[in-house]
């Protein structure tokens, strides 16, 4: 039975958020110096020039103050200049479609990211679907990869609906895309650009959170999604399938796609992401 696919909502957040450009601390912290070498000789210019002054009398002690901890979050995973290949410098984000094309289509061959990635703001696109997997819902949008073809698909008697067991086929040739993929080249690529990343997830509205730690709490989070066995009830409250079971439809968006495409598929994508969290932890 050929039906509309479980939900995936739109997302009323904007895709790409202008956001302020990251800051350039050289001229910040220059100024700073000479604002306190000023001060140093200054200080020290008084008190060659002032006689000593009486010791007042001891004052009350002041209460202690606790410092307060500082506003910039810390960095869990680090990605290092050094960690990245060398090569030629980066392309400006705007202009780096034409980049990474190239990249990708060595990676994973020119028919399978004709056939499978969008071509256009592929940063961008990355960087929200990242950011977006983890919550309720996703906008197509956002994807850098392009949906499946063919309606989703369920079997069963009305009120008694459940995922159908071929469903599963329309996601096989992502799967044996992704498995194909050299993990350690990925990630080598991944490296190479992360300055392209990081500017994006600030622009997206983000400017003091680190995408890489992002992309590990995401990673954890699909690799939490649980392993469903037999058929997967479902419910349709309006025009959009969803899943009976409260815990399963309370699942992210991203572990919701991961349940939606079999146990076979999902084992095997969750077992490629154990690689690339391995070689990006190795690489850093």
């Amino acid at each position: 039975m050929k039906t509309p696919d479980l939900e995936i909502a739109a997302d009323d957040r904007p895709l790409f958020r202008p956001g302020k450009p990251p800051m350039r601390w050289g001229f910040p912290l220059l100024l700073g110096a000479i604002i306190a070498a000023a001060g140093v000789l200054y200080y020290l210019w008084q008190l060659r020039a002032e006689p000593p002054r009486p010791t007042a009398a001891p004052e009350a002690a002041m209460p202690s103050v606790t410092p307060q901890p500082s506003a910039k979050p810390r960095i869990e995973h680090p990605i290092e200049a050094a960690a990245a290949p060398a090569g030629p410098p980066l392309p400006a984000l705007a202009e780096s479609d034409s980049t990474l094309q190239d990249a990708l289509a060595a990676l994973f061959g020119r028919a399978v990211f004709d056939q499978f990635f969008h071509p256009q703001d592929i940063v961008r696109h990355f960087v929200a679907a990242i950011d977006n997997l983890p919550r309720k819902t996703v906008a197509q949008r956002v994807m850098p990869i392009k949906p499946v073809t063919g309606a989703f698909r369920t079997s069963g008697p009305e009120g008694r609906i459940v995922i159908s067991a071929d469903n599963a086929a329309r996601y096989s040739a992502y799967v044996r895309a992704l498995e194909a993929v050299d993990s350690a080249k990925l990630v080598a690529l991944y490296v190479r650009f992360y300055p392209l990343f990081q500017q994006a997830y600030a622009e997206l509205g983000y400017p003091s959170r680190y995408f890489n730690d992002r992309v590990f709490e995401v990673i954890d989070q699909l690799l939490a999604t649980p392993d469903v066995r037999g058929p997967i009830a479902l419910v349709q409250p309006k025009v959009l399938y969803e899943y009976a079971d409260p815990a399963l439809q309370d699942l992210s968006a991203g572990q919701k796609m991961l349940v939606r495409m079999g146990p076979e598929n999902e084992a095997k994508v969750k077992a490629k992401l154990r690689e690339l969290k391995k070689a990006l932890s190795r690489g850093l």
